[in-house]
């Protein structure tokens, strides 16, 4: 367990105070001077930093920081602190912070059996991590089409299962949630695995369970592109403790994670190569913050989402996104499918025009790796290109999406609502029997 880890190695553990400790006069391996460096890429300004400065040189600094997660000496090192944050936040008995979302995509797939001659079911729409990681693996990914919720749709996934099929990966896609309850009853039925890519939809919610906790794995991108995250980091959530050390397997060197990481193997197929994937001490202090405030953010959101669509008009000429969970999707975007192509971008310029942050892919759109007809890194396997996916083809290219801000007040949603009609009405046709927008 990952607790265990400060009980290893007492040979490691002199080795690395070497490094550290400072038996006659000096300075610490790690001290102001990187203290003030981290102070400067927060933007403070000069004075502020100076004055920083001139508090932090009055403290002893002894032997400084071990900034890692092995022998830290600490109760709690941040890489702990923002696991078992995770842990107590998500309901699930285990959690691992590693390097990155891609890394946890990598780390699950090899946990859950993914390899060389073997083929895992992505879905069309989402970000071209997904299938890269499963190509890490020496897999194959077999792009399933999607539904008009923009995400993996389950009615297509049994065609696309075959003897080489391990797992099924669906993507939660722009903070809104997959139908999961027919995808696990597939996986279920036909002895696969699922992982869930919730890098874009992190504290959404499916029947009332968070998203990556529905799966056997649960993967998600801790980034400051992200609505959690400060810099690059990523988050495992897994099932079952047998799960949690085949992940931990491959993204702790081979073995980091064990009571005794050098010992010969306890169980068949314990043990294998692996790689790499820790996350740093220093991007765990900022995103165990994160991650605490992940709640009443998602809570911001959907609340002026729902402002916004309660309040929008319905049209003959445009199709809200349909959603698998209306309760349940983050809210942090709105989207919506105009007739054809030509048509959303005269919308989307009109949108931005009026002050709404509206875009749209337009008729002369560049490629976008978001998309599995655009993933050129994939060209590597023979398959490419891969069979069409014509739902995909169709709704990515006619997509507008509108951003939400979780801090607008009423009336700002109200302003952004009948802007929105307004510019609807120039171009399109008010209809009560065309599809709502909740």
């Amino acid at each position: 367990m990952p607790m265990e880890r400060e009980a290893q190695g007492a040979a490691l553990q002199g080795s690395q105070r070497v490094t550290t400790r400072v038996e006659t006069h000096g300075e610490p391996k790690i001290g102001i001077e990187e203290f003030m460096s981290i102070c400067e890429r927060f933007g403070f300004s000069v004075d502020t930093l100076e004055r920083i400065r001139a508090v932090v040189s009055e403290e002893d600094w002894g032997e400084g920081p071990f900034l890692a997660n092995y022998y830290s000496g600490l109760p709690e090192t941040k890489v702990q602190a923002f696991e078992r944050a995770a842990r107590e936040i998500f309901g699930v008995p285990y959690a691992m912070g590693l390097s990155s979302g891609t890394g946890a995509l990598h780390a699950a797939l090899v946990g859950a059996g993914v390899g060389p001659d073997t083929e895992v079911i992505c879905a069309a729409l989402g970000f071209f991590a997904t299938a890269s990681a499963v190509m890490l693996t020496g897999a194959t990914p077999v792009f399933c089409d999607v539904d008009d919720s923009l995400h993996l749709d389950p009615t297509k996934l049994e065609a696309l299962i075959t003897p080489k099929t391990v797992a099924i990966a669906p993507t939660h896609v722009m903070g809104a949630v997959c139908d999961m309850g027919p995808i696990i009853e597939v996986a279920q039925r036909r002895g696969l695995k699922v992982i869930e890519d919730c890098a874009q939809a992190c504290g959404a919610t499916y029947r009332g369970a968070y998203v990556g906790t529905l799966g056997d794995y649960g993967c998600f991108s801790i980034s400051a592109y992200k609505i959690v995250g400060g810099g690059e980091g990523g988050l495992l959530l897994a099932k079952s403790h047998e799960l949690w050390e085949r992940a931990a397997q491959l993204a702790e060197a081979g073995g980091l994670w064990r009571p005794d990481r050098f010992a010969p193997p306890r169980y068949a197929g314990e043990l294998f190569p692996g790689t790499n994937y820790r996350m740093s001490e220093l991007e765990a202090a900022v995103d165990v913050v994160q991650l605490r405030k992940m709640p009443d953010a998602v809570a911001r959101f959907r609340r002026a989402k729902r402002a916004i669509l309660d309040r929008l008009q319905t049209y003959r000429e445009i199709q809200p996104q349909r959603s698998n969970d209306p309760d349940g999707d983050v809210g942090y975007t709105l989207r919506f499918f105009p007739r054809d192509v030509e048509l959303s971008a005269r919308i989307a310029a009109d949108l931005r025009a009026a002050g709404v942050d509206a875009a749209a892919r337009g008729p002369n759109a560049a490629p976008d790796w978001h998309s599995y007809a655009y993933m050129y890194p994939l060209q590597t396997r023979s398959a490419w290109p891969p069979p069409a996916c014509p739902v995909c083809d169709d709704l990515f290219e006619r997509m507008v999406t509108v951003s939400v801000n979780q801090w607008s007040t009423d009336d700002h949603c109200r302003r952004i609502a009948d802007a929105m009609n307004a510019v609807f009405d120039k171009h399109c046709t008010r209809d009560d029997n065309a599809r709502a927008w909740r």
